[in-house]
């Protein structure tokens, strides 16, 4: 597997003992060098050179603060909680354009950071009681006043998966991709199932095919809005597909010089491979290697 995945390789220190000691966290937030994400609900504004934007700590500014880490230099770095009525889109497309301005350490902590404010913003309120909570921990959960139940960030285990059968593997698109656009079948894991039961669920429901022998690869995050991206290759027992439409628009069976085509961008390659960021990429690049 090409190494480093889109979203991976934050290089803050997660900081955890500040999190919990709340005399050191305020200590953090009072030190003069902090720095502090600067965004746009949750999209990342672009600095002078292209990459993160970030400031001092304002301290007119009430939002609550949630803590990233700290840096090499014991430097602390910030992001605010989304103020109220803020953007949130959790697919935004502008952000997905901006993405290429990152280094991959930056994007690896805007994602980290863009997930942290988007679950902030949507959990205002008691998952048990239904009464208003408040940040704590840092800002790496939420705790009810009223009934003191204690709520945390949540991750979305995705399969991400490769078919494999008689040196081929399996792509797909759904409608909403653009045109020529395939990339590998996923879907999220749901409660009482296995990883491997969940590829092998998943494969079955969108393309009516069955697998065995279902090998973990890499995972990714995937900060739109909360997924964490498990990729695995599995082997097929027969090519025949019946598509779940609903789903999955179009499918097709690719050999390794199809794939190596479509990731070097020839023109004539069936089909359009996945961005460097998507694990999806990485799966193929892996397979095809």
């Amino acid at each position: 597997m090409s190494l480093p995945l889109g979203f991976t390789g934050a290089w803050l220190d997660r900081a955890d003992q500040l999190r919990t000691d709340a005399e050191r966290f305020a200590a953090a937030a009072a030190d003069p060098r902090a720095r502090c994400l600067v965004l746009d609900g949750i999209d990342f504004v672009p600095g002078d050179g292209g990459g993160l934007s970030w400031e001092a700590l304002d301290p007119a500014d009430d939002r609550a603060l949630m803590l990233l880490g700290i840096d090499d230099d014991a430097i602390p770095h910030f992001v605010r909680e989304a103020s109220l009525g803020a953007r949130i889109d959790a697919r935004s497309r502008t952000v997905m354009r901006l993405l290429p301005l990152l280094s991959g350490a930056e994007a690896a902590l805007y994602g980290g950071a863009r997930s942290l404010v988007d679950w902030h913003a949507r959990h205002r309120f008691c998952a048990v009681c239904g009464l208003p909570t408040d940040l704590f921990r840092g800002g790496w959960g939420r705790r009810c006043g009223s009934c003191s139940a204690e709520h945390f960030p949540r991750v979305d285990p995705v399969v991400i998966m490769l078919a494999e059968c008689d040196g081929r593997v399996l792509v797909g698109r759904q409608g909403g991709f653009p045109p020529g656009f395939f990339s590998a079948l996923a879907g999220f894991v749901e409660p009482g199932e296995s990883l491997e039961e969940a590829v092998a669920r998943e494969l079955w429901e969108e393309a009516g095919i069955r697998v065995s022998d279902v090998r973990y690869v890499a995972s990714q995050p995937w900060p739109f809005p909360s997924s964490l991206m498990i990729g695995c290759r599995a082997v097929a027992k027969d090519p025949a597909l019946t598509l779940d439409t609903t789903e999955i628009e179009a499918a097709m069976w690719v050999d390794k010089a199809e794939v190596r085509a479509a990731l070097a961008g020839d023109m004539g390659a069936p089909f359009l491979a996945p961005p460097s960021l998507a694990i999806a990429r990485h799966l193929l690049e892996d397979w095809a290697a």
